[in-house]
């Protein structure tokens, strides 16, 4: 796994941090909450509330990297040492050492949070987790052969077949689907 805070600037001058989580073999992607002032304990209890939410699977799981933020505490890494996952944290100034958590909030701001202004927490966790629908559920990934990362691919049709799509936000996020 690989986590990692990144910040969004609202209309309103406000700064909100997000924390993200990447399961790295499955690609599946977790946000884990939105804040504005994000404590150690905060921080902490997301990490909880992915271990509820990953149940079983977690024993899955043998390192999450992270950085060297102040943000992630002892209490933090105990949450996951105490499932026998181990830490690995990047070395300073080194953003390729985290790099798919870096990717995909790159992707998050190229795609969608440079194209819409937010006003407030609860309309950047609303923003967020339809990205994180579309990307978990939609888009499809290089490394899992074009599929998603909790979709397989259709399988082929024969004949005429119509391609149907749906927006999403505005039309920023656009998803297709085959209808036979």
């Amino acid at each position: 796994m690989a986590c990692d805070f990144f910040h969004c600037d609202t209309v309103l001058v406000q700064r909100l941090y997000c924390l993200v989580v990447m399961e790295l073999r499955t690609r599946r992607v977790h946000v884990l909450g939105v804040t504005r002032h994000p404590t150690g304990l905060w921080v902490a209890q997301q990490a909880r509330n992915l271990m509820i939410e990953l149940g079983d699977r977690a024993g899955r799981f043998r390192f999450l990297i992270r950085d060297r933020h102040t943000k992630f505490t002892a209490l933090f890494d105990e949450v996951f040492t105490a499932e026998g996952i181990g830490i690995l944290k990047t070395p300073p100034r080194a953003p390729r050492a985290n790099a798919f958590a870096e990717r995909w909030i790159g992707g998050l701001r190229r795609e969608l949070l440079d194209r819409i202004l937010i006003v407030n927490a609860r309309h950047l966790r609303r923003v967020v987790a339809i990205y994180e629908t579309h990307f978990n559920e939609h888009r499809p990934h290089r490394s899992l052969g074009q599929a998603a990362p909790l979709r397989a691919l259709p399988e082929p049709v024969e004949g005429d077949i119509e391609v149907i799509r749906r927006d999403h936000l505005g039309g920023l996020i656009h998803e297709y689907a085959q209808v036979a």
